[in-house]
């Protein structure tokens, strides 16, 4: 491991304080404590926490952090599920969000030019002004950060139909360690010149630099949407519920699913437009023209009613809100279930996400723990939360082997420990049973190039 800097010195701190000015440097216990953890839950004290408000800060910053071997962490809004941007070395968090300038939407070359600190919501609402569509829609959308999502590749509701955030990616400007400027990738919709140095920093997880600068593709602002909340008998009857809909031609914008223990959680605290008989849901958006969108939504009901679902809803402007009121209200219904939870995404293939949901529930059972799936069906991307009392430390020793055995179950089922939240510390240890040594090898050689002291966010998982 680099042998970084023991702790900052007087001089260390001096150097932050000049360089950002005022509130932009954070050396006071109270403010630091605040950028020590993210969703994860997972803590560690920074040294310092600095806001640079431009690309020049970042360059001196980088060139000092590096001769000094202090580590850097990026950070944005700390919306991260796996603790990806804990500062578990000490060091200096660099918080972006000043850095939150639209610089450019065009509707000529269908691309918006940004700093990593926008909100990925205020980068849609702006694009929409100009009857333009920014695709990737995480959870965490009103909140999280473009620059964020770039890091860990988030995936998001619509990505069935629309990808990732890699897929939106066409250029980046970062600051590398020794101050370096790396500029790839451009407005340019289309370009195999090189190795494609863009996408090696979408999922990097900011341990190869700082993002200052980013150009995303953009599309036409599609004109209409529906959405159809599907209850069904059995989870059997749900999962082909989607087969269904796939081998009728339909490729909707989301497909979302929810189990059993997930409606029961939410019936606890919101009336949900669902039978009351339903065991499973599916959730689909379908979107583009009117009258794509009504031809679409009547194929889908065509190619489910063979099943007998028990109940159907369909909403269509302002009543679709309504209908994603049980997707939307997942999160805070788990913990109707128990106190504390694990919460996970792995992701397998479509074909094995039954199969994964009926496993998943053993684990629960086997560890006498409660387990419940929803997530992104269409893209095999499942949220499996195991429900403990912290409190209880047996329970927390059962849900901990109850998270190995998920693990084991996504990679025997050939799939993946992540399909969106990255892996950060609460993954870190299980990357090489999916990855293997010689790939992480690679991976770790390429990491040298970028930052041969090794200062960008130490001590993670790729």
């Amino acid at each position: 491991m680099t042998n970084f800097a023991p702790s900052l010195t007087s001089a260390h701190a001096s150097f932050l304080s000049d360089l950002f000015p005022g509130d932009g440097c954070v050396l006071s216990s109270e403010g630091r404590a605040a950028f020590s953890a993210d969703s994860s839950r997972v803590h560690a004290m920074p040294w310092a926490v600095v806001r640079p408000e431009g690309r020049a800060q970042v360059e001196e910053l980088l060139r000092w952090a590096d001769a000094e071997r202090v580590p850097v962490y990026p950070r944005a809004r700390g919306t991260g599920q796996a603790g990806n941007v804990v500062p578990v070395h000490g060091g200096v968090v660099v918080s972006l969000l000043r850095m939150n300038r639209i610089l450019d939407v065009s509707a000529d070359d269908f691309v918006a030019v940004l700093e990593p600190g926008v909100v990925t919501a205020d980068l849609q609402a702006a694009c929409a002004a100009e009857g333009l569509f920014y695709p990737p829609d995480p959870a965490s959308v009103k909140i999280s950060t473009v620059g964020g999502n770039i890091s860990t590749c988030a995936g998001g509701l619509r990505a069935v139909k629309y990808g990732v955030t890699r897929d939106w990616v066409l250029g980046v400007e970062a600051v590398l360690p020794g101050g370096r400027v790396l500029r790839c990738g451009g407005r340019s919709h289309k370009d195999v010149v090189g190795l494609d140095l863009t996408r090696l920093f979408v999922g990097a997880g900011g341990k190869l630099g700082l993002l200052t600068e980013l150009t995303v593709k953009l599309v036409p602002l599609p004109e209409a949407s529906a959405s159809i909340l599907v209850g069904f008998a059995d989870l059997e009857s749900c999962m082909e519920g989607a087969r269904a809909v796939f081998r009728a031609g339909l490729l909707p914008a989301a497909c979302e699913f929810m189990d059993e223990i997930t409606l029961g959680a939410v019936r606890r605290i919101d009336d949900i437009p669902l039978a009351d008989d339903a065991r499973a849901a599916l959730l689909f958006m379908v979107d583009g023209t009117e009258g794509g969108v009504r031809a679409e939504t009547d194929r889908l009901r065509a190619a489910i009613e063979p099943l007998k679902p028990v109940s159907v809803e369909v909403g269509t402007g302002e009543a679709e809100e309504a209908v994603w009121t049980v997707r939307r209200r997942v999160s805070p219904a788990t913990y109707q279930l128990a106190p504390d939870k694990v919460a996970e995404d792995i992701a397998v293939p479509r074909s094995r996400v039954g199969e994964a949901v009926e496993r998943s529930h053993a684990i629960g059972r086997e560890h006498g723990l409660t387990v419940l799936c929803y997530g992104h069906l269409g893209d095999g991307n499942l949220h499996v939360s195991i429900m403990h009392d912290a409190s209880v430390e047996d329970q927390v020793e059962r849900a901990h082997r109850a998270k190995e055995a998920l693990f084991r179950l996504a990679i025997e089922l050939g799939g993946t420990i992540s399909g969106e939240h990255g892996t950060g510390l609460t993954k870190a240890e299980f990357v090489p049973e999916q990855l293997g040594a010689e790939a992480i090898e690679l991976m770790d050689a390429v990491k040298k190039n970028f930052d041969p002291n090794g200062i960008m966010n130490p001590g993670k998982a790729w």
